[in-house]
């Protein structure tokens, strides 16, 4: 079977898409490659960071690998948070600071509508090619910014993100569920199709 390094330090990241590509790839965790520290993300757009991550990984192992980058971008707030969604209180902060943040910010707006977006990005390394070309997969789910917290499944926004077509958040539902019709679990699906060619 196919192994592929997984660029992140974020362990709900790397459970939610090891489940996703069971039976398809081997997910080597950053552990596994001998890898430790924080992986820059300095770029201004999914993708850059994406690319970046990914190059971090390759560049000191010559593995194949991915890496994602995620952004929440709220229609009331001119698209932030966006790729800032992870340090959104600022640096070092916890998801339930960036929640508190978003929840003071959006008191009293009528417009919540919002969009979760996943930018993947692989790298295969082929012998004798000094860098491999990348590849993206996007994934996408509008929604809505609910006005308090429901559920304890998840992680980040989870809690405050209530996607179109449900009546609960991504924290109420069951793992396998907001996989099938996340934008991480979408740009994955992008990705698993394109490892079964």
């Amino acid at each position: 079977m196919k192994k592929l390094v997984f660029a992140t330090n974020n362990k709900h990241k790397l459970l939610e898409v090891s489940e996703m590509l069971t039976n398809i790839v081997e997910i080597k965790s950053l552990a596994d490659a001998g890898l430790a520290g924080d992986i820059p993300e300095t770029a201004e757009t999914l993708e850059g960071n994406a690319l970046q991550k990914a190059m971090w990984v390759y560049e000191r192992t010559g593995l194949s690998c991915f890496a994602d980058d995620t952004g929440l971008e709220v229609a009331a707030l001119d698209g932030r948070p966006g790729v800032y969604s992870a340090r959104y209180a600022g640096e070092h902060c916890s998801f339930d600071d960036n929640i508190n943040k978003m929840l003071a910010e959006m008191d009293g707006k009528t417009d919540r509508r919002a969009c979760f977006r996943t930018v993947i990005c692989l790298l295969e390394s082929t012998e004798g090619q000094a860098a491999p070309t990348p590849r993206y997969f996007e994934g996408r789910v509008d929604g809505t910014i609910l006005t308090e917290r429901y559920g304890s499944e998840g992680f980040g926004y989870d809690p405050i993100f209530m996607p179109d077509r449900f009546a609960v958040s991504f924290a109420e539902m069951p793992l396998d569920v907001k996989n099938r019709i996340s934008h991480r679990g979408r740009a994955v699906a992008k990705l698993v199709e394109y490892l079964k060619q």
